[in-house]
């Protein structure tokens, strides 16, 4: 399957690092919350932070590295919000099933309310499909930075540098 002239691999290829740290972070996350650790201490081991490194990171770095440009940058950033939200809707579902919160169910952290419902499951969904997009504009506009910065030169990949 191709995405933009890029196979699906290459682009979880280009993205694996920061897979395994979403995966690692959200799982680390969710195992503090299930083995007591208070929530007011949990939310800093945070995934929206991580993916809002990502997406500075990612929005230099497919420029700078000769992976792509604008239209690249959307898959990789899908990735990463697709994996995030589905960590965060196994935890919801968890909760779900054993009745008991987690961080990603508390009332605190799902709007106030009851957190294991489908209807939270069903925001995280929503989520994975426009989330991706909202940050797609905002990399954008650091991409274009990025490449007014560097001149709008793009090394080859397998060049010097790259």
């Amino acid at each position: 399957m191709n995405i933009f002239g890029k196979s699906l691999s290459e682009y979880v290829s280009f993205d694996m690092g920061f897979l395994i740290l979403i995966l690692v972070v959200g799982l680390a996350r969710l195992g503090l919350s299930l083995a007591g650790v208070p929530n007011a201490t949990v939310k800093f081991v945070s995934l929206t932070i991580l993916l809002l490194l990502g997406l500075i990171y990612f929005s230099i770095r497919v420029h700078t590295s000769g992976f792509g440009s604008y239209k690249q940058l959307l898959p990789v950033l899908a990735l990463t919000v697709i994996l995030a939200n589905l960590i965060v809707v196994s935890g919801i579902v968890l909760a779900m099933v054993t009745g008991k919160d987690n961080i990603f169910s508390a009332p605190e952290y799902s709007g106030g309310g009851d957190g294991k419902t489908w209807g939270h499951v069903a925001g995280h969904v929503i989520v994975m499909v426009v989330g991706p997009f909202v940050l797609w504009g905002i990399g954008s506009l650091i991409m274009l930075v990025t490449k007014k910065l560097t001149g709008g030169r793009q090394p080859k990949i397998g060049s010097a540098g790259a």
